[in-house]
């Protein structure tokens, strides 16, 4: 079992400068994940860097948004999410300013030391393992026990989520590799089904696909209870097709550890990881990108009209990219 001085030695690609952070247990060179870009993501140093040029040029010239960020890691989010599809990447950028204007609740003051944040995470809620799977992913593992529905509400739960989300979407490996999520389902209780509302949650999901740049390759949850089932088949009507073929449902634990390397789960998952070590290494993340997250703040989108629907797609005429049809926000059917 590892101790917490070696789980605490263990960094990540992501820092603020002064910081020296080594890479993750089990995280792919630098020749395997620039590998898979380039195999997945059709990313080569030229179309990177004319990619990055032109999304530079079109959010100084768009009067929509403003005080976007513009640095090649917060950009290569949207362009490595979408394969390097330019347009998509400028629609799922506007989707994402226009999803944080509409839950400020979640998406504002990503403070991870505000009282009610702190104490979910340090609950053990949700936690960051300093083990990717042996694909290379990040790891996010969730104890829905730890997570006390009776005082928290469902956008307290939203926001912890979105600051260990942004908190890790800036570090090129899990941007190029991708997130494995892992859930449990013992000790749901009522208070745990009813916090979200059906349209609050439907949305939340339909939107935060469109929205949220993470490249989302798995997700397995076990010991899921009657209660919980009509939730999950709720959720994966309101995703896409090839999101809903990523969730992976075990019966027990063993099932789980034949799709899934041990070493990367807690102790109660079967795994070497104490959670109190796993809870302090996210911590320890959270506190690299603070300043970064609270700075997301000043970004603003003034208008939704550049945002196109399913029915009104960008058009292609000569190698660019006209909008045509009407405009409008992200919506839920």
């Amino acid at each position: 079992m590892q101790s917490a001085n070696i789980l605490l030695t263990v960094g990540t690609t992501l820092g603020t400068g002064n910081e020296k952070c080594e890479d993750d247990l089990m995280s792919p060179t630098p020749g395997d994940y620039m590998a898979v870009a380039a195999r997945e993501l059709r990313e080569t140093s030229s179309t990177k860097e004319q990619a990055l040029n032109i999304m530079r040029e079109w959010i100084q010239k768009n009067h929509d948004i403003r005080n976007v960020r513009q640095d090649d890691k917060f950009l290569l989010r949207f362009l490595r999410y979408k394969k390097y599809s330019i347009p998509m990447a400028q629609q799922t950028l506007l989707k994402y300013l226009s999803l944080r204007k509409y839950y400020p609740e979640c998406f504002t003051n990503l403070d991870y030391e505000e009282p009610n944040v702190a104490e979910i995470l340090n609950s053990g809620y949700i936690v960051v393992s300093p083990v990717r799977d042996n694909k290379g992913r990040r790891v996010i593992v969730y104890n829905i026990s730890k997570f006390n529905a009776n005082k928290f509400t469902c956008w307290d739960m939203c926001r912890v989520h979105i600051i260990v989300y942004e908190s890790l979407l800036d570090d090129p490996v899990d941007q190029i590799m991708g997130f494995t999520h892992v859930g449990e389902g013992t000790g749901v209780t009522a208070a745990h089904v009813t916090a979200w509302n059906p349209s609050d949650f439907g949305r939340m999901l339909k939107w935060g696909e469109q929205s949220l740049p993470m490249r989302q390759k798995d997700f397995h949850l076990v010991n899921i209870p009657p209660a919980l089932k009509y939730i999950i088949d709720f959720a994966v009507s309101k995703v896409s097709t090839k999101m809903a073929q990523r969730l992976n449902i075990h019966t027990n634990l063993k099932q789980l550890h034949k799709n899934l390397n041990v070493a990367c789960l807690p102790t109660s998952y079967g795994g070497p990881l104490q959670l109190q070590d796993m809870i302090s290494y996210t911590r320890q993340l959270l506190s690299y990108q603070k300043k970064k997250l609270l700075a997301l703040d000043d970004m603003e989108i003034l208008s939704t009209r550049g945002i196109t629907s399913s029915r009104n797609r960008p058009v292609i005429k000569d190698g660019t990219v006209s909008i045509e049809g009407s405009f409008r926000k992200l919506d839920i059917d």
